[in-house]
C-alpha cells in the first residue's frame, strides 16, 4: 500500500465513526465507544499524517500552501473535539457540535482526497509513497496502543 491508501483507509473509518456518532443519542454507552474511537483515531491519524505525509510534502512550493492548511483545519478538528469533551453527551448541544465536527472533518477528508493528493503524487517518488504509508502506519499503531 502507498501513502495515499493508506490515509484513505483511515478516513474511511472516521467517516464511518461520525456517521455512527450522528446516529446515537443521549449519554449512550454506544455514544461514549464510538466519541473515544473517533477521539483516539482523529488523534493518532493527525499526528501521523502531519509527520509522514505533510512534512515531506512541505518541502515542495507546490504543496506548501495546501499543507499548511490541512495542519490548519487539524488543529481547528482538534478543538472541536474539546468542545464536545466539555458538553454533557447528554445536551442537544452536544449533537448540534457533533453535527459541525462531522462536516468540518468530511470537508478535510474531500478536500485532502480531491486536492492534495493530486498535488502530492507529483511531487513524491514512487518509492517514497510507499516508505511513507509503512512508516505512517508504524507510528500510528504506536500512537494507539500508548
Amino acid at each position: 500500500m502507498n501513502i495515499f491508501e493508506v490515509i484513505r483507509r483511515d478516513h474511511e473509518k472516521q467517516r464511518s465513526l461520525v456517521k455512527a456518532l450522528v446516529e446515537t443519542s443521549g449519554d449512550s454507552a454506544s455514544r461514549k465507544l464510538f466519541f473515544n474511537e473517533l477521539k483516539e483515531e482523529l488523534e493518532a491519524h493527525a499526528a501521523a499524517e502531519e509527520r509522514h505525509f505533510y512534512v515531506p510534502i512541505m518541502k515542495a512550493d507546490a504543496t506548501l500552501q495546501q499543507s499548511r492548511h490541512a495542519i490548519h483545519e487539524h488543529h481547528q478538528l482538534d478543538k472541536m473535539i474539546e468542545k464536545l469533551e466539555q458538553t454533557e453527551m447528554s445536551s442537544p448541544a452536544w449533537l448540534q457540535y457533533m453535527n459541525q465536527l462531522k462536516d468540518k472533518l468530511l470537508h478535510h477528508l474531500e478536500e485532502e482526497e480531491q486536492k492534495i493528493f493530486q498535488q502530492a503524487g507529483k511531487v513524491l517518488e514512487s518509492s517514497e509513497k510507499n516508505h511513507l504509508a509503512k512508516a505512517f502506519d508504524k507510528e500510528k499503531e504506536s500512537l494507539i496502543t500508548a
